[in-house]
């Protein structure tokens, strides 16, 4: 299958699941080059050994292949929950002119495109995933699930996500996540997809929520989606421009060359105050760039699963 047919810029992903299979295997192709070196696509059925687990179930074949001691799963096993929140205000469908291609993705169809790779992961491992979908309102809420018909549930949400192109849609953060708390009882992973962009409240009200994801002993996991080129770097041509906010239709007509080095200078300062923040508060920040491909997602998806008790 030919990845860059997959997107359109009018009807965003035609078949998200297959995509996302695509993208894990081709992450699972290679890891050899990785530290997860000898850990390869059967990890779909089994799970590490800890020690002081019964050795009744050790896969020794799996074993003599790898030199690492994997127990065998089994279809009832649900021993980790996930659950994903993805940020759909009107930031996140920028770059507006992207989507046509895979390597042309705006922030919203690189989030759930991840998200989907996520849940691809978790359904072949026999996992519960939910996943809530938030704007200015609480657009979408399912809990955590592992049958297959969940799983096409949310990834059929997730394609309707990329393709709604909301107007003028605020992000708020802050409130949801205090509402995704409340309904996130048992312990889970918890990874969140957002260009923390918001105005409306400021930055220790939206890390209070975050805290309170934390309450319950959740593993939170902070995926910071940005175009690099043009939202860190502001790479923009010398020519007159008109810079719109799509969130509140403020707009500023300028010469980017004129603002760059400031620009550049306070955007670097708020990405390392997140930085900073979230190490203070134990949640994992991710950088997530749009143009970067998805190996730093699946690999941090890794590393904390296998962290994960």
């Amino acid at each position: 299958m030919d990845l860059q047919l997959e997107l359109n810029k009018a009807g965003g992903f035609k078949n998200l699941e297959l995509l996302a299979k695509q993208v894990v295997e081709g992450f699972i192709a290679g890891m050899h080059k990785s530290p997860f070196h000898g850990f390869s696509a059967e990890f779909a059925e089994h799970k590490i050994y800890n020690q002081g687990e019964s050795t009744k179930h050790i896969d020794w074949k799996l074993y003599a292949k790898t030199d690492r001691l994997y127990t065998k799963r089994y279809d009832e096993e649900t021993n980790l929950r996930c659950h994903l929140i993805v940020d759909n205000s009107s930031s996140m469908h920028y770059p507006e002119s992207a989507g046509s291609t895979i390597d042309n993705l705006n922030k919203i169809s690189f989030s759930a495109l991840a998200s989907a790779s996520l849940m691809h992961i978790l359904k072949k491992q026999r996992d519960a995933v939910g996943l809530s979908i938030y704007s200015d309102t609480y657009d979408f809420y399912s809990p955590e699930k592992g049958s297959e018909r969940h799983h096409r549930m949310l990834t059929t949400k997730l394609s309707e996500t990329v393709v709604s192109k909301p107007v003028s849609k605020k992000t708020e953060t802050y409130l949801y996540l205090h509402q995704i708390a409340e309904k996130v009882h048992r312990r889970s992973l918890i990874f969140i997809f957002t260009d923390m962009f918001q105005t409306s409240e400021d930055d220790e009200k939206l890390f209070e929520a975050l805290r309170h994801l934390k309450h319950n002993k959740h593993e939170v996991v902070l995926f910071h989606v940005f175009d690099k080129a043009k939202e860190l770097t502001f790479d923009f041509d010398n020519r007159p421009k008109r810079f719109i906010d799509i969130e509140t239709g403020d707009n500023i007509n300028l010469y980017a060359d004129n603002v760059k080095e400031n620009y550049e200078k306070v955007v670097k300062a708020y990405f390392n105050n997140l930085r900073l923040k979230c190490g203070q508060y134990r949640i994992k920040y991710v950088e997530a760039d749009i143009n970067a491909g998805f190996n730093q997602i699946l690999t941090t998806y890794m590393i904390e699963r296998q962290k994960f008790v």
